[in-house]
């Protein structure tokens, strides 16, 4: 691991390819050359307020050139970036900064008054490293710009930070809202792999055009971010997800690889704007976060043939690939472990169970985290003697294919018997009328849970509650799994990866049921 650091990929095509276009994001176009001085100039502003190799930078960033240029500045000094969802409330966002013993913070503007509120409760965080991004008025008392901040600072070459492969890179926090918050670590060796293998899996080369629309905070970005750095491609980064205006970038620019979340693929399927010929460009599109619906894979894959890619996978460092070229063939599954990787499915004695025997996913390859940050209590639960328990449910055909049956805490135990949410999704997501639908178990006093779905109707559909239960109750395969009850929506709760929280859809419905 000697001298592998992720640090060192933008001045390489600085000098290589200085002219090639790097960065887009909104009137922002930055050659290899242009961007390379950016990310010096921050490297060197942050070595000029005090920081040290392995002190802890801390973002509450949307996208924008200031998050994408903290990404590589830290990369370069040998510090720790710490990116924070822009969901986080003040309790939440205070836990995060005192957990990950950040020591300065970048946030956007509108964070002042939230941070204003919580910076006397961080004593570790001086004074003067509290940095404010994207503001136009007069910062409030005791904030300094980022355009203050960088002033003067060299575009050179910071100093040689002594950084290997085993030195820290990242913490990422769990995107999950319930209990003690968990700090995945991450090296530079971690993210070189994420640069060579996804590279491979992707099939990317230096002319290929990435777009990315979701939040760059969440680790999925860095399954096409970190491929991108080492190809030294092209990164267009949106605002924000709108499925109209990706497809007008994906035809202006000519954009080679996109990943985007089932929500999002279901928004650009049912767009006004969606014509196949506009996204011919198109050599990837990557389903990840949750399992994209076969009603929609087939959808995908009869408009833009030859381009779906699916990735199951965990922050921690475990992944199943489902190549473009299985797609078709292996419509239901989620793919197979990359080269290096390993997989096995284990009962609940940890032994290893024969294909069709649904059990728990457990993995290990060259992307596991170190750790949860300060958490060796969780750790030990989640890497057993150097495998990942993933805590998801599914099984592997004779061919090894891994088939996703759900998350082993959303499984609905009604009866005595398992019932798996996604069986049902499945089923409702060929009803004409329904757009998204969620299936989660509620408190039943006869069969302790039973299966419950939110829906979000299609654009102009209508439908009643029971017309969708009673359709779903006579599609399903088992007594067990028939609707008990149905609920609309305009809309699902996500969290800053774009993934649909259940746990909040469940509350909601048995708190206006109680």
């Amino acid at each position: 691991m000697q001298n592998v650091h992720i640090g060192r990929l933008p001045a390489r095509h600085a000098r290589y390819r200085p002219n090639h276009t790097a960065f887009v994001f909104k009137n922002h176009r930055f050659t290899w050359a242009q961007f390379d001085r950016q990310v010096n100039r921050l490297a060197n502003a942050l070595l000029r307020a005090g920081l040290r190799k392995g002190d802890k930078v801390a973002t509450v960033l949307s996208n924008s050139v200031e998050l994408m240029t903290v990404y590589w500045a830290v990369a370069k000094t040998g510090l720790v970036v710490v990116p924070g969802s822009t969901l986080l409330q003040g309790a939440g966002l205070k836990t995060l900064l005192a957990d990950s013993d950040s020591r300065l913070v970048i946030a956007d503007a509108g964070f002042a008054p939230m941070l204003a509120e919580i910076r006397n409760a961080l004593p570790d965080i001086k004074a003067d490293r509290w940095i404010l991004a994207g503001s136009e008025k007069s910062l409030p008392a005791g904030f300094q710009s980022f355009e203050a901040f960088v002033e003067g600072a060299s575009e050179e070459e910071p100093p040689e930070a002594g950084l290997d492969g085993a030195d820290v890179y990242n913490i990422m926090y769990s995107s999950g809202t319930t209990g003690a918050p968990k700090g995945i670590v991450h090296t530079h060796y971690i993210r070189a792999q994420y640069c060579s293998l996804f590279a491979s899996a992707w099939r990317m080369t230096p002319e290929s055009v990435v777009l990315h629309s979701g939040a760059i905070v969440f680790n999925g970005a860095m399954l096409d971010l970190m491929p991108w750095m080492f190809v030294g491609g092209t990164y267009i980064l949106l605002p924000a997800f709108n499925p109209d205006e990706v497809i007008e970038a994906i035809e202006r620019e000519k954009v080679t690889h996109m990943i985007m979340v089932p929500s999002q693929i279901i928004a650009l399927l049912n767009s006004p704007k969606f014509e196949p010929e506009r996204l011919a460009s198109l050599q990837m599109i990557q389903s990840l976060g949750a399992p994209l619906l076969l009603e929609h894979k087939k959808r995908l894959n009869a408009a833009l043939p030859g381009r779906f890619y699916e990735l199951y996978g965990l922050t921690e460092g475990f992944v199943t690939v489902l190549d473009r070229n299985d797609a078709i063939r292996k419509a239901g599954s989620v793919g197979v472990p990359p080269p290096f990787f390993e997989m096995r499915i284990e009962n609940e004695s940890g032994q290893e169970v024969p294909p069709g025997t649904v059990g728990e996913i457990c993995g290990r390859g060259p992307i596991l985290m170190v750790e949860y940050y300060k958490r060796p209590d969780l750790t030990a639960k989640a890497l057993v003697d150097g495998w990942l328990h993933t805590g998801d449910a599914g099984y592997v055909d004779e061919e090894g294919f891994l088939f996703l049956v759900d998350r082993i805490k959303d499984m609905i135990i009604s009866g005595g018997v398992n019932v798996y949410p996604k069986d049902i999704e499945e089923v409702m997501a060929t009803h004409p009328a329904i757009n998204e639908v969620a299936v989660f178990g509620a408190p039943d006093a006869k069969w302790g849970e039973v299966p419950v779905a939110a829906v979000i109707l299609k654009q102009g559909m209508t439908a009643t509650e029971n017309e969708i239960k009673d359709w779903t109750n006579q599609r399903v395969g088992a007594k067990f799994q028939r609707l008990a009850d149905v609920m609309f929506q305009e809309s699902f709760p996500r969290n800053a990866a774009a993934k649909t929280l259940k746990r909040e859809i469940k509350e909601a419905y048995v708190k206006g049921r109680g």
